[in-house]
């Protein structure tokens, strides 16, 4: 591969306790994908991938209202950490996102308006998964 760029290493050592890189570390595309959530903001999805992008239905979400939903993905165990944030699809500042929570299998996501304010939008979420120990 003429454009590789060695940025980390990965390897079984029980020694091996810190990974330096100096570029971009993270998914292949083989490992991300994609699903739109059908129904309301409350209709559990399936991506099962190490990194993926959901976009929530456009039902309306009441100002100062939370929703949560279910991520339903096999690649998920207890001992993993989910990251979450808004990629698009929102109102700048309206929201907020979390992982209220885990556990093998699945992952309960919550999409939070901050606002007085009730949209409809089809908020876009990424999600990565940091792989524990199993």
């Amino acid at each position: 591969m003429s454009n590789s760029i060695a940025s980390g290493v990965a390897y079984a050592d029980p020694e091996f306790t810190t990974c330096y890189a100096s570029a971009e570390i993270g998914y292949s595309a083989a490992a991300q994908g994609a699903v739109t959530q059908l129904t309301d903001k409350t209709t559990a999805v399936t991506l099962n991938k190490s990194a993926g992008r959901i976009t929530l239905n456009n039902a309306a979400l009441a100002g100062n209202t939370a929703v949560s939903f279910t991520l339903n993905n096999s690649l998920l165990s207890a001992n993993d950490t989910v990251i979450v944030c808004i990629s698009g699809g929102a109102t700048t500042g309206a929201y907020t996102s979390y992982v209220t929570s885990l556990t093998t299998g699945s992952a309960i996501l919550t999409l939070r308006n901050l606002t007085g304010t009730s949209y409809s939008e089809a908020v876009i979420l990424n999600y990565a998964i940091i792989h524990g120990a199993s």
